[in-house]
């Protein structure tokens, strides 16, 4: 991906070596199903809102980050200028304002609007601040956990989480998350899937985009984030962490589903190719 002479966002808030006190989300989760199974792309913020906070004040550390940690850094900000100046120009067209969202920098453990989090909950956003969270750690679990590496597949994930802010701020997760409310866990579980599929859908917008308008890609890029999407599908998730398949309690999609609306996104570049709530087969 050709990102180094992108823009960078000013949207970034750098937490890096600011330690929180406080519980955190997941201690009694054990850690691989948590890392394997909520710690991907789209964590329902209703898990972190279980823990309340104590502490409300951060408490500084002297911890100094690595040039690796600080070439990632500059490579997300970079990646979340490109969301910008996709998003942007298509709420235009659709007569809203896009509102950018700000990503937050952490180590470790970290305190948001939707509560505490630690840094195996992976990546998520929470629309309560607006805010996207990651763990840059967390690209070395995607590298070699999820066997999902490349700079490509690292910027999906950014693209993914910016698709749940346009869906936060176009209405559409206010709206899943009261029909889930009135239905059963099984059919809750169905709508959060099509909200994470739209999610993905809505990152291959993006690399629709980025491509036609700024010429990012390079050779191999495509396949990297359709690697990533095909990783994280639940039916992988839960074979590696369980040993077996679950279909009911999917929350994110199966790796063909995650693939599928991934390249949908990117083939189409259209919002309403994106619409996973009114098609009967994801």
């Amino acid at each position: 991906m050709r990102w180094e002479f992108g823009r960078r966002s000013s949207n970034v808030e750098d937490r890096r070596g600011v330690g929180v006190s406080g519980p955190v989300v997941g201690g009694g989760i054990g850690f691989l199903v948590l890392s394997l199974i909520a710690m991907f792309l789209g964590v329902d913020p209703a898990i972190l809102e279980q823990v309340a906070p104590t502490n409300d004040n951060p408490t500084a550390v002297n911890r100094e980050t690595s040039p690796e940690s600080d070439r990632l850094a500059d490579f997300v900000s970079v990646v979340l200028a490109d969301t910008e100046d996709t998003w942007k120009p298509l709420f235009k067209e659709m007569g809203a304002n896009y509102v950018e969202p700000t990503l937050v920098l952490f180590s470790d453990r970290v305190e948001s609007a939707c509560g505490f989090a630690q840094a195996a909950v992976g990546p998520f956003y929470c629309p309560a601040d607006q805010k996207l969270y990651i763990d840059l750690s967390f690209y070395r679990d995607l590298q070699e956990r999820l066997q999902a590496p490349g700079d490509f597949a690292q910027a999906y994930v950014i693209a993914h989480e910016v698709g749940h802010h346009v869906q936060n701020l176009m209405g559409i997760s206010d709206k899943v998350r009261s029909l889930q409310s009135r239905v059963s866990e099984v059919e809750a579980n169905q709508l959060s899937v099509r909200l994470e599929l739209q999610a993905d859908c809505f990152a291959g917008i993006w690399a629709n985009k980025a491509q036609n308008s700024r010429q990012v890609l390079e050779a191999g890029d495509i396949e990297e984030a359709l690697n990533a999407a095909s990783s994280i599908g639940d039916d992988r998730l839960q074979s590696q962490s369980k040993g077996y398949v679950v279909p009911e309690s999917f929350t994110h999609g199966s790796s063909a589903q995650r693939v599928r609306w991934f390249k949908q996104g990117i083939q189409t570049g259209d919002v309403e190719q994106c619409n996973t709530f009114k098609t009967a087969k994801l």
